[in-house]
Formats: C-alpha cells, sequence, structure tokens
C-alpha cells in the first residue's frame, strides 16, 4: 500500500468513527504513539461547550490502519455496554460546575479518562455518579 493509500484509508477509518459516534470531526483528536512493532491510538473527544479535552479509549494495532480498525470495532459493538458515567467538576480557580459523561468499565477508568494529560491538582471533582440502565 503506498503511502497516499495508507493516508486515504486511515482518513476513511476516522470518518467512520465520527460518523459512528456522532462527533463532529473537530472535536475528535486521534493522538498516534509508535513504540517498537505496535502503534498506540489514544482517541481524545474535546467538548465544545467547556472546551475540555478527555480520553474516549486507547487501543493498540500493528499500525495506524489496524488500531483504527480496532477502535471502529470498539466504537460498534463494545462502547454502548460500558457502564455510563457522570462526572462533576471544577477548574479550580473557576466558579463554574461542569458536567462531563463517560463510558467505562467502572469509575477509577472513568477518572483516568478524565484526568488524561492533565494535572490532577488543577481540578476538583464534585461527584461521580453510575447513570441507570435504561
Amino acid at each position: 500500500m503506498t503511502k497516499l493509500d495508507q493516508n486515504v484509508e486511515v482518513a476513511r477509518y476516522q470518518k467512520d468513527i465520527s460518523t459512528r459516534l456522532g462527533i463532529d470531526s473537530q472535536n475528535l483528536i486521534f493522538n498516534y504513539k509508535q513504540k517498537n512493532e505496535t502503534v498506540r491510538l489514544d482517541l481524545v473527544t474535546v467538548n465544545p461547550k467547556h472546551e475540555q479535552s478527555f480520553l474516549f479509549q486507547t487501543i493498540t494495532g500493528t499500525d495506524k490502519i489496524d488500531a483504527l480498525k480496532k477502535m471502529l470495532e470498539y466504537v460498534s459493538e463494545h462502547y454502548y455496554n460500558e457502564n455510563s458515567l457522570t462526572i462533576q467538576w471544577i477548574k479550580i480557580g473557576e466558579n463554574k460546575l461542569h458536567t462531563s459523561y463517560f463510558r467505562a468499565q467502572n469509575m477509577y477508568e472513568a477518572l483516568d479518562k478524565f484526568y488524561y494529560g492533565r494535572d490532577m491538582g488543577s481540578y476538583k471533582i464534585f461527584s461521580i455518579t453510575m447513570n441507570p440502565v435504561s
């Protein structure tokens, strides 16, 4: 596969993931990290309301395309089976309470997603609630 073909396929998978999630592509960040023979994909969402980013999910693959295929499979088959949690929080120095929603196996995973790439001391968590199953 040529580099151009690979880039087109990467863009197609990214668009498919965005569409499946119902999130505008400008509010998704695909962070790739090459380590030895694997690629780690951290999919990050950006909330346009409060302009904060949170980890959506981490997937590892043999290359970018493999990681994207696995992410699309996760979004299509597993994401909605995870627990839905609500975190209420403020950024230290501000006084506006924010509410963010996560899908995770448990509250610890939700907190890991919340704190991804940020200083824990800069945010105050007021509540974590598991949402009822509908």
